[in-house]
């Protein structure tokens, strides 16, 4: 897939799913999906299927605070490329961006920049100065350019609308059977093995740290069932040809042992050999509990022998 933030190198003309897209959910997919090359009926206008979002995050720009995101930058794309999107565009969000009317951001990005033959937002979608434009005003403007615009609704789960929010609500209340539901897929972490302290090998649990990109949202802190596929290109490989490995992980400061910074550490199952510089995509797929003070190390060991029993069962 083709990732570009310059106007001059993006491959034109485009049929473009827009919005900001973070965590690349079943909403989102829904807003993708009209403009994916249909492989039975292909596409007279040879569009290139187009997903443009902004960088960085408008409320990133706005606030001066760093954003935390369901999904970094390369887990973003591996995700888009993965459902067939040709190219994604990172549009610059700066103050010049931030003060085109509605009008001006379909004649100078969706016509001059992108040269869009279609359109397709989510039906909450809002931009240009201010958010004065809705998606019912992109649709308006558009038609006087000859460009459709396709609305996708809000899509709902159940009761739940599904959205970014929500997800990372779940995630906060360690329900990942929500989050995971919502996102259509198990939530993921992805990250590099580094050295630790090695306190888990002397009780007989050795564990992998992982280092994640800082921008990376976490879920709450405590101990979970994952999978966990060991490769060493990252986001970038297709995880279905790797082989998948059950094991628990802890996310948290390991207070039986007085820790003071956060951790991340994964126990894998039957497992030996030297995981060291070599990347991780751990999937959560379930809560065990929450972090707590054990009054000693006998202790901490009988529970988290009871959690990998737990999580052989729950996998």
């Amino acid at each position: 897939m083709w990732v570009t933030s310059s106007p001059t190198t993006i491959l034109t003309p485009t049929a473009v799913a827009l919005g900001n897209f973070d965590g690349v959910h079943q909403g989102h997919r829904q807003v993708i999906a009209p403009v994916l090359l249909d492989s039975d009926t292909g596409r007279d206008d040879r569009s290139h299927a187009t997903v443009v979002t902004f960088h960085p995050h408008p409320q990133e720009f706005f606030t001066g605070q760093t954003r935390l995101l369901l999904t970094p930058l390369p887990e973003k794309a591996a995700q888009l490329s993965a459902i067939g999107v040709e190219q994604l565009v990172l549009l610059p969000f700066d103050q010049t961006l931030a003060s085109l009317s509605p009008e001006q951001f379909v004649e100078n990005v969706l016509l001059k920049q992108l040269r869009a033959t279609k359109v397709s937002i989510g039906s909450d979608f809002c931009f240009g100065r201010q958010r004065s434009g809705t998606a019912e005003t992109l649709q308006a403007i558009a038609a006087k350019h000859g460009i459709a615009v396709s609305i996708a609704p809000l899509k709902n789960l159940g009761a739940d609308r599904i959205s970014s929010s929500a997800i990372r609500q779940a995630l906060q209340q360690g329900d990942m059977q929500r989050a995971n539901q919502l996102l259509g897929r198990s939530y993921r972490l992805i990250g590099t093995v580094v050295q630790g302290q090695q306190l888990g090998r002397t009780i007989g649990f050795p564990t992998a740290n992982l280092h994640l990109p800082p921008d990376k949202f976490l879920p709450c802190s405590g101990t979970y069932a994952v999978h966990v596929h060991c490769c060493d290109q990252g986001s970038e490989v297709d995880l279905s040809v790797v082989p998948k490995l059950p094991g628990v992980m802890n996310i948290g400061y390991r207070p039986t042992v007085n820790g003071t910074t956060q951790t991340i550490e994964v126990h894998l199952f039957d497992w030996s050999g030297d995981l060291y510089d070599q990347t991780l995509t751990v999937s959560l797929e379930a809560f065990l509990r929450s972090e707590q003070k054990f009054p000693s190390l006998d202790a901490l060991k009988a529970q988290i022998q009871a959690d990998c029993d737990a999580a052989r069962l729950l996998l």
